[in-house]
């Protein structure tokens, strides 16, 4: 009975710590290869954040991918969109994130997007991003989409792939 006790006890001290979220650091490059814009079907919605837990702005970090960007050139054929990087925590719940850079027009921004992130074994990524196009008054005329899922390893960097953009992310445990 005493043996059964010891285990329950060493069992309530290790679970918690197991399921509790941990904090990383998230770093995003998203580019444009060589070429004309291919515009989705449809612009962004206007409730392109519907969801989010948070704004990657609000938790701000340095960023250390800044070789890889300088690569990203248009010598090399590419054109860095956006290069952010916060903290945030991850566990088994996905957390959504916001994610915008540029001037904000009529609720729009030129690159915005969510983040969708959750840890169990290995990272699982759900990426939603617009890189809109706005005419002389600041109206949305036409949006690229990147949307990607993918499964990520903490601490290596990940190339994904869609049409003419591309994302490098990397995700840190700090």
């Amino acid at each position: 009975m005493r043996a059964l006790r010891c285990v329950a006890l060493l069992l309530s001290l290790v679970t918690p710590m197991a399921f509790a979220d941990g904090l990383y650091q998230v770093e995003l490059i998203i580019f444009r290869q060589a070429g004309e814009p291919i515009p989705a079907s449809q612009t962004a919605p206007d409730d392109w954040a519907a969801g989010v837990q948070g704004s990657a702005a609000d938790n701000a970090r340095g960023t250390a991918l800044n070789g890889e960007a300088a690569k990203l050139n248009e010598k090399n054929g590419y054109t860095v969109l956006l290069h952010q990087a916060w903290q945030q925590s991850m566990g088994e719940a996905p957390t959504k994130i916001a994610v915008n850079t540029g001037n904000q027009q009529f609720g729009h921004y030129p690159v915005e997007g969510t983040l969708s992130l959750k840890q169990v074994r290995f990272v699982d990524l759900d990426a939603n991003f617009w890189i809109n196009q706005f005419d002389g008054t600041g109206l949305l005329t036409s949006s690229e989409r990147l949307k990607q899922s993918a499964r990520l390893k903490t601490g290596e960097l990940t190339y994904l792939d869609h049409s003419n953009l591309g994302m490098l992310i990397r995700i840190s445990p700090l």
